[in-house]
């Protein structure tokens, strides 16, 4: 393999100036991932009261110490519905990610019950389908930490019937053979009982966990009977009378450590098969380089070897068909010792890089190698030229290849997401494994420019033809405006916040990232699962 040269220079006023931008934009992500800590902190003083820990400390007493914690979509929701963006950022109401407990790599889900009592957010719910998702396809046991307030009622009609789903994937996890290990720490009433009802394992916080369909209230209201809330689902009637709890805890610590030690006891790593990996080599060129190497903003162009020399393993990078299609830059590299098959942009996609870029995902296909997609582009290349080579069928070939791909996906967007490139570079519409922007990242149809230009040629055409003047005034508004809209929905806040990617990260944290989605779905792939009919019944 060839060691990938540089030709940045870190003491050049562009480097420092694309550098400064794109920390700026890192610094603003982080301000507003602690905005949605700030706000949960508000409720320390009532949960000490209570003598209960806050969510995040509930997890990080789940996770083994000193491992790593990959948080999935900390900003979903960002924006919409309740979410203010300033004083009340939720992070979709929950705390998803993926840590290691007892050893074994689980997904975690934790209802953030110290905002607004955990209750479901629309986007909070789609956050919770994902975590689902992912668990299912990279065969995660799935331990959720739940005390919640249910569904937003003021958002019932974009809960109800999705929410659903969730207790159907439920069904699908455990029938699969993927343990769902629930810790009951508060209330978890009416369409939330049905989530330790499907789990595989339940544990209950003794005098906080509330396990009904119905509460007091409504049994009231409904059957006119006088029932306190103990004997209608606290823990301790689901441990000795219903027997909905397999376990009784006494706190929430307790509960945590009788999930760990659940964990412990699936055996879920004995019968998993050696992995043999090449001994690992951090890059030639520091990854703390990338905040400079890539411009903030997706018009300025750079050498994506740039940013492959500072990912993978000795800067070492095999290209594939470096002089056919070389706006699309494909080839074989390690990172932290696991073989890759990257693919990058350096422009738009012309005919020759889609034929060159669906080989060459096949040919990953065919050895089992995964694929990593660095995306920036503009999209597919238009005009004459281009559509007479055979711009719509050879990019209907890299589409092919990408929706078909057998092998794990994991993309990154680094700049550009416009138009069809979006689905090529396997965007989220073609399901990767994981899906991570950078804070520079812009997804859209198309550039906003552009945009505004085919609006004013549209609405020009239109008006001749009606035989309106040209009212050069009320078609810049309108250009403005197109351009204005384009601009606020195409960043990446607006798209991590509808789950369009599974989260910002900082630019140098790709390696680590990368290093640690790839390690989960290859352990994914050679773990066998022990499948049966409907899931785990309760007894």
């Amino acid at each position: 393999m060839t060691v990938l040269t540089s030709q940045v220079d870190p003491a050049s006023p562009a480097y420092s100036e694309h550098r400064e931008q794109m920390l700026d934009l890192v610094d603003h992500i982080r301000t507003l991932e602690k905005g949605v800590r700030d706000h949960a902190a508000r409720a320390q003083g009532k949960f000490d009261k209570r003598g209960q820990l806050m969510p995040r400390e509930r997890v990080e007493l789940l996770l083994d110490p000193g491992t790593p914690f990959l948080e999935l979509s900390c900003l979903a929701g960002y924006q919409m519905h309740d979410d203010d963006g300033e004083d009340d950022i939720a992070g979709g109401g929950n705390i998803v990610g993926i840590g290691t407990v007892s050893g074994v790599r689980v997904m975690i889900h934790a209802s953030q019950s110290a905002i607004k009592g955990g209750s479901v957010t629309p986007m909070g719910l789609r956050k919770s389908l994902r975590a689902q998702e992912i668990a299912l396809q990279q065969r995660l046991p799935m331990i959720n930490l739940v005390e919640s307030g249910g569904a937003n009622l003021l958002h019932q009609s974009e809960i109800f019937i999705e929410g659903g789903r969730s207790f159907a994937n439920m069904a699908r996890l455990s029938a699969r053979g993927i343990p769902q290990i629930t810790i009951v720490h508060g209330s978890s009433t009416a369409g939330g009982a049905y989530l330790p009802g499907l789990s595989d394992y339940v544990i209950m916080v003794q005098g906080r966990a509330e396990v009904y369909l119905a509460g007091p209230p409504l049994v009231k209201a409904a059957l006119g009977e006088d029932a306190k809330a103990e004997e209608l689902g606290g823990a301790d009637m689901h441990f000795h009378t219903a027997g909905t709890a397999e376990y009784l805890a006494h706190d929430d610590a307790h509960g945590i450590q009788i999930a760990r030690e659940v964990v412990a006891s699936l055996g879920w790593n004995e019968s998993l098969p050696p992995e043999q990996l090449a001994p690992p080599a951090p890059p030639r060129f520091p990854i703390d380089e990338l905040c400079g190497v890539v411009p903030a903003d997706p018009k300025q162009p750079y050498d994506v070897r740039e940013v492959i020399a500072r990912l993978v393993d000795d800067s070492r990078f095999l290209e594939f068909k470096a002089g056919f299609g070389p706006e699309t830059v494909c080839g074989h590299a390690r990172i932290e010792g696991r073989q890759v098959g990257l693919l990058g942009n350096n422009g738009p996609i012309f005919p020759s890089g889609s034929v060159k870029a669906a080989q060459f995902i096949q040919l990953c296909c065919q050895s089992g190698t995964p694929l990593v997609f660095l995306m920036n582009t503009t999209g597919y290349m238009v005009g004459t030229e281009a559509e007479q080579a055979g711009a719509v069928k050879h990019g209907s070939k890299m589409i092919q290849a990408v929706a078909n791909a057998t092998v794990p996906r994991i993309t990154i967007v680094l700049g550009g997401s416009y138009g069809a490139g979006n689905y090529g570079m396997c965007g989220r519409g073609y399901d990767p494994d994981f899906l991570f922007s950078w804070p520079s990242a812009k997804v859209a149809v198309m550039g906003a420019d552009q945009a505004a230009e085919v609006m004013k040629i549209i609405t020009r055409k239109k008006w001749a033809r009606l035989g309106i003047p040209n009212l050069e005034e009320q078609l810049q508004e309108l250009v403005a405006h197109v351009a204005g809209k384009l601009n606020s929905e195409s960043s990446a806040l607006f798209a991590t916040a509808r789950l369009w990617d599974d989260g910002i990260i900082d630019p140098r944290d790709t390696r680590r990232v990368l290093a640690q989605t790839l390690a989960i779905c290859t352990e994914a792939r050679r773990r066998t699962l022990h499948p049966n009919t409907f899931g785990v019944a309760r007894g």
